[in-house]
């Protein structure tokens, strides 16, 4: 067996060492410079940033806790209105201007591949740092261990594509100049982001059009950038991810909200299907002036299943959404669920959503119609081609497969909700079924959604409550508002 040479590895490990300070010296010096850099100048880069904070904005709403690496003189970190927000970067001018101009944050002179500030961050934010930096993995991976279970990770950097035309500005003075970066593309950083325990819950592009002027940024960076083949010439790639799941806990309380309408007939089977979960289900009817006597059927019920717990409420007005709230008010459990009355969603498959969000499978479980063979009269013709429409345009729209935007089986968890609740103003109350509510709203927190297919059954009892072409006109109306509150920012 030949012989190790140690002093040859100590020698190794040692020059590795000596390359890795060099080229951390060396970006801490260049950014001191850039420090100085001249505001008049790189107005292409100026636009650029301006645009890209409001894509942040968007992504982060004000109030909470942020950390951001490579925050230069702290102007997005300042930005976005944290709660608690603490900004890192190599450069100790940057830092020393940010804290002069910002000293309600906390800024830290810090290299990134150290130690990082203990502590959940709501939202780490890399914002052009991962092409610049000498160990992406490793910086992905302190990240991780500061940011909440909950909490999101948002990355962007420049798409490679760009390289001869930022060349071209930099040497023109029209961006800052740089030193030599890693060549990442969306792929690359997604392996990384999966190295480092998390995982991507959207990627998509910014920026088509960098230099200022009103009207080419409506139509480049708004409109047409969100199209393909325009997309992908973009100058951002943006990604936002979260923490892969850790241990769920098995035994959390599930609240379940049954809007019931005209679905007298249906209550016994209800309550005889539902299966046991969690430490315990609560069943929770919400009556909406029916005409068969739905809700004395439902007080009727409830003496002879002691065994349930169930309550019973007359919602205050109109519409499903109206239910749903009404029901997620009165709610108990950690884990919120929503089962229409018609019983087209077998009650049993709620065992289903339940572990899909258990296991952190997602974070918004959304019930799918359209995979499984439908029976004969589960579905008119005309609303299945409608739901088909709207799923393709919604998936686009949010940036996550959304194959069944109407299914009436939707589940989440509490926290999840309250935040839905806390930013439905973002929107208006414009949604009267409360699918759209929720499902923008999981859009606008960058939750994780998942869609669980199922199979929809027939009607035994009643007749359908939606008007194929007044809710038709209204899912239009809906589409336009998400993309104008989601998608044209």
């Amino acid at each position: 067996m030949p012989e190790v040479n140690h002093n040859q590895d100590i020698s190794f490990h040692t020059d590795e060492e000596t390359v890795r300070e060099k080229y951390i010296s060396q970006r801490k010096q260049f950014w001191d410079d850039i420090a100085d850099y001249p505001k008049d100048k790189a107005a292409w880069g100026k636009f650029y940033r301006k645009r890209i904070t409001t894509i942040y904005r968007h992504l982060v709403g004000p109030g909470l806790g942020v950390l951001e690496l490579g925050c230069g003189k702290g102007e997005l970190l300042a930005s976005l209105g944290p709660g608690y927000g603490v900004g890192l970067d190599l450069s100790g001018k940057m830092i020393d201007w940010a804290r002069s101009n910002y000293p309600e944050l906390v800024f830290h002179q810090s290299d990134a591949h150290g130690p990082l500030p203990e502590g959940n961050f709501d939202v780490v934010v890399l914002s052009d740092l991962i092409n610049d930096l000498w160990d992406v993995q490793t910086v992905l991976e302190r990240a991780r261990s500061s940011i909440s279970d909950d909490g999101r990770l948002i990355i962007n950097f420049h798409s490679h594509l760009w390289s001869p035309a930022l060349t071209f500005a930099r040497k023109s003075k029209l961006a800052k100049p740089n030193l030599p970066q890693n060549w990442l593309t969306m792929d690359d950083v997604v392996n990384l982001l999966n190295l480092s325990g998390f995982e991507p819950v959207r990627c998509w592009r910014e920026v088509l059009w960098p230099l200022p002027g009103s009207v080419f940024d409506f139509t480049f960076n708004r409109v047409l950038s969100r199209f393909w083949p325009f997309k992908n010439f973009c100058l951002a790639n943006f990604i936002v991810a979260r923490p892969k799941p850790r241990n769920r806990s098995d035994d959390l309380p599930v609240s379940i909200v049954v809007p019931a309408r005209n679905e007298a007939g249906n209550i016994e089977g209800i309550i005889q299907r539902l299966p046991e979960m969690g430490r315990y289900v609560e069943l929770i009817f919400v009556e909406g002036g029916s005409t068969d006597r739905t809700y004395e059927a439902i007080e009727k019920a409830i003496p002879l299943h002691p065994e349930r717990k169930i309550s019973l409420y007359r919602q205050p007005g109109k519409g499903k959404a109206d239910a749903v709230r009404l029901g997620f008010e009165k709610a108990s459990g950690e884990i919120l669920m929503i089962l229409d009355a018609d019983l087209s969603v077998p009650p049993e498959d709620l065992v289903r959503f339940l572990n899909a969000i258990r296991q952190g499978d997602g974070e918004f479980i959304n019930g799918v119609r359209l995979v499984y063979p439908m029976e004969k009269q589960a579905m008119r013709f005309l609303n299945f081609l409608g739901n088909k429409f709207f799923s393709s345009a919604f998936s686009w729209l949010l940036g996550q497969p959304t194959k069944d935007t109407l299914c009436g089986t939707k589940v989440l968890n509490r926290k999840n909700y309250e935040r839905i609740v806390a930013g439905r103003s973002y929107f208006g109350d414009f949604d009267p079924f409360g699918d759209f509510d929720l499902i923008f709203g999981a859009a606008k927190l960058n939750l994780k959604s998942v869609d669980l297919p199922i199979r929809y059954r027939e009607r035994t009892y009643g007749d359908t409550n939606i008007s194929r072409w007044r809710h038709g006109w209204l899912l239009l109306k809906m589409l336009w508002v998400g993309l104008k509150r989601l998608k044209f920012i």
